[in-house]
């Protein structure tokens, strides 16, 4: 027993170590930074209450960053969710060539965020703009000069990244549905729209839930996409929220209390929403 014991620990204690060093003790030091004027670099640090929570809350630019990200995670959620389940759905059908169209919808996940967004960056700005010159489509051109733009050009990119991902997991649920229980809804006469709403939807309900925790958590914490992508322009009408606290906290002297401020109240938004949506989805879930 103490062996095994001893092993356990042997095994834990590296990860444990590196997420007590890189993850919590980061955390702890930064909640306390938030109650500073912490210039960013020095240890010395004179606390200052809660000013630069007040500052935050008069911070016009973190309001409209965080009302632009609210809305970008949730049609995020919608459109990657959708299309990944409709994906899921079509390449369980035993369509021919289903083993390849997974590999090529999945493929855009293996991509690192920085390299899409400047390869999106690319297709947006000189693509779309030669199209759109040539062909006289003027809805081509000037992608990502403005605030709408930008917004749908991320909802592209992170859809195109994360809809082949969501479908795997989607995949995984359908096929651990038990053969039985659809066989029985055939013989009682079910068509296929009736099959799919009463009978693979209630009990795909945990996967759902993991899908929409995945992609709602993404879709607020979108940082690296939206750096390489729009870098927030114009005039940071495109930051997301973790884009608005970077910027905060490296382009902005004096501000880097408020910045640690700003990412504490983006943790407690993002935890506080994430419960509540397992909260909601889970209640829905349906005992197998």
């Amino acid at each position: 027993m103490r062996r095994k014991q001893t092993g356990f620990w042997l095994f834990i204690l590296p990860a444990l170590f590196a997420f007590v060093l890189v993850v919590l003790v980061p955390a702890v030091k930064g909640f306390y930074y938030s109650f500073t004027d912490w210039n960013g670099i020095g240890k010395n640090a004179v606390f200052v209450g809660i000013s630069n929570y007040g500052k935050l809350l008069s911070d016009s630019r973190f309001w409209n960053s965080f009302l632009f990200t609210f809305v970008f995670a949730l049609c995020s959620v919608i459109c990657i969710n959708a299309v990944g389940f409709g994906l899921a759905v079509l390449v369980t059908n035993k369509i021919k060539g289903a083993n390849l169209a997974r590999t090529v919808f999945f493929m855009p996940n293996l991509i690192g965020g920085i390299l899409l967004g400047f390869t999106w960056q690319f297709i947006f700005v000189s693509i779309f703009e030669a199209i759109g010159k040539n062909t006289g489509m003027t809805w081509l051109q000037g992608w990502l000069s403005d605030q709408k733009t930008g917004f749908i050009g991320m909802l592209i990119l992170l859809c195109w990244q994360q809809i082949g991902y969501m479908m795997i997991i989607y995949i995984a649920g359908i096929q651990n549905i038990p053969g039985e229980l659809i066989e029985a809804a055939k013989i009682d006469g079910a068509n296929s729209w009736q099959l799919l709403r009463y009978v693979t939807l209630p009990m795909l309900m945990p996967t759902i839930t993991i899908c929409t925790f995945l992609t709602l958590t993404n879709g607020f914490k979108l940082f690296d996409q939206n750096f390489a992508l729009t870098g927030g322009n114009p005039a940071k009408m495109s930051q997301l929220l973790a884009l608005n606290i970077y910027d905060t906290m490296y382009g902005t002297t004096g501000w880097q209390g408020v910045g640690q401020a700003k990412a504490v109240i983006f943790f407690v938004l993002v935890v506080a929403i994430g419960l509540i949506q397992l909260r909601a989805t889970r209640s829905r879930e349906v005992q197998q």
